[in-house]
């Protein structure tokens, strides 16, 4: 005998069938209907009560999710298994088979090129660098700009995307630069990501003023 679980399920998705006549435009999820069927039927009989159906449900989705969306849905170990070879006569770098977004340099580092996530006033989202402030801006390096890609601390590793406002402003003719709106964001962001020299200086010089001012 199938399960209440099963059976509810049976009538919801016969009912969404139904209603979409259109073969040209049928629900998604119809073609994994006897898929879906006997994973209802799973849970239905896996003794679930009131207080652990939600939970092992939603576990079960974000891990469905994760896994058709080819995210690792455990920790990454960093062991050389993970790893794919696609170094070039110019550089030595590897990239991780469970989470692509992941390299490994010739210097052992390690960057997830996904680490930050710049928001403009408008809402607008990008990867790529930004600018602490106006005044590295103005020095002209480049090097003091910060990049959506940076060192993780160590294994194992969870990949973590941090969304940071910045102003963008226009500082010349059509030339357009990002510059950091809270400095605060960045703080969580190296908290759980290896903070670039220049930035390490900065920060330790802010606790140094803060600490000067209330002495």
């Amino acid at each position: 005998m199938s399960s209440k679980t099963k059976m509810f399920a049976e009538i919801e998705l016969e009912i969404l069938s139904k209603s979409h006549t259109d073969p040209e435009n049928r629900p998604i999820v119809v073609e994994f209907i006897p898929e879906i069927l006997a994973l209802c039927e799973k849970f239905g009989n896996s003794g679930q009560s009131g207080f652990s159906t939600p939970y092992v449900a939603s576990a079960l989705t974000k891990t469905i999710e994760k896994l058709c969306l080819k995210e690792p849905i455990s920790p990454i170990t960093g062991i050389d298994e993970e790893w794919n070879n696609i170094s070039d006569s110019n550089e030595i770098l590897f990239q991780n088979k469970r989470c692509s977004g992941l390299f490994k340099h010739s210097d052992n580092s390690v960057k997830y090129i996904d680490s930050i996530i710049k928001k403009t006033q408008n809402g607008q989202c990008y990867c790529g660098s930004f600018w602490l402030n106006k005044n590295d801006y103005l020095t002209g390096n480049r090097d003091l700009m910060i990049n959506s890609s940076q060192e993780i601390k160590g294994f194992p590793f969870e990949p973590k995307t941090f969304y940071i406002d910045v102003i963008e402003e226009e500082v010349g003719k059509d030339d357009f630069e990002m510059f950091v709106k809270d400095i605060n964001q960045l703080k969580e962001v190296f908290k759980y990501y290896k903070m670039p020299k220049h930035l390490n200086k900065y920060f330790r010089e802010e606790k140094l003023k803060r600490i000067l001012n209330h002495a």
